[in-house]
């Protein structure tokens, strides 16, 4: 074998565990990101619910700080992959808080995956609507949001038609900033493309609604869409936009950052979930039909 081979091979061997295995092309320039071994994904356990949990450290009965699980584990089968019609899904049950994080960074890419809901919830949303959420421009280590098992990062919620909650809505995670252009109900913000523009984040207000959108029956597959380059992100829903986030930032030292790129979370948070169809493709810029989102 040629030395520059040998070279090859050794380094791949090396840094083999770094490196997942190039997912398989699919038509249109997109690349899976679903397949049955979730190669492209890394599992992340923070831990279970603790009653009284109001956002403090989580600690055990006599008071201990409880470690997370950690990375690479998956108590409980909290992620699974089976084949339905020839197709990977994946199933996360929800029991225990975490995530599955995507082993690469990302930066200018459209998104789209496919999402239904199981039947089982946990604690703490055994009374609350389903819920769940795609992490966008995620960086850092986990666990310094309020339930202490996420990455500094943008949402793109993903939740159960109850209670005025809808798919796309919001959330600033840990100290993420952004721009939205909102206006106020009562004591909520709701995303308007010709309201004023609301600073989110920096201590202010951390959680937008989307525009609503009709609901499927539960056993149909939504599909999400997330558009996002250069700081400016568009959140569509069944092919509608819901949503616009502009100067995708995070704060530090009471200044903002670019918030730009990272890698990709959906979040296990107590609602069983299911993904498919999980693609992605670079853009180079947003397409033109949605810049006026950010005029």
């Amino acid at each position: 074998m040629p030395k520059l081979s040998l070279l090859l091979l050794g380094t791949a061997l090396l840094c083999g565990a770094a490196m997942p295995p190039t997912p398989p092309p699919a038509p249109g320039g997109w690349t899976r990101l679903l397949d049955q071994n979730l190669s492209q994904w890394r599992t992340y356990q923070s831990h279970r619910h603790v009653p009284g949990d109001k956002g403090l450290p989580p600690t055990n009965a006599q008071g201990q700080p409880l470690p997370p699980i950690g990375y690479d584990k998956n108590e409980a089968n909290v992620f699974s992959v089976s084949r339905q019609n020839g197709e990977p899904v994946l199933r996360i049950s929800g029991e225990i808080y975490g995530c599955l994080v995507t082993r690469q960074d990302y930066a200018n890419y459209d998104l789209k995956l496919r999402v239904r809901w199981g039947q089982q919830k946990w604690p703490p949303r055994l009374q609350e609507p389903r819920d769940s959420g795609i992490l966008y421009d995620s960086q850092g280590e986990p666990g310094v949001d309020y339930w202490h098992s996420w990455m500094l990062s943008q949402e793109f919620q993903v939740s159960e038609y109850q209670k005025g909650n809808s798919m796309g809505d919001y959330w600033c995670i840990a100290n993420s900033a952004a721009d939205i252009r909102a206006r106020p109900v009562q004591d909520t913000l709701h995303y308007d493309p010709t309201a004023p523009v609301v600073a989110m984040g920096n201590g202010g207000r951390n959680f937008c609604y989307a525009l609503p959108t009709p609901p499927l029956p539960a056993n149909e597959w939504t599909e999400l869409e997330l558009l996002n380059v250069n700081g400016q992100s568009v959140h569509l829903v069944n092919g509608r936009v819901v949503l616009a986030v502009n100067h995708s930032s995070f704060v530090t030292k009471g200044q903002r950052q670019p918030l730009t790129h990272g890698k990709i979370q959906l979040q296990s948070e107590a609602a069983e979930v299911f993904y498919k169809d999980i693609m992605l493709k670079p853009l180079a810029a947003i397409p033109a039909q949605y810049t006026r989102y950010f005029k």
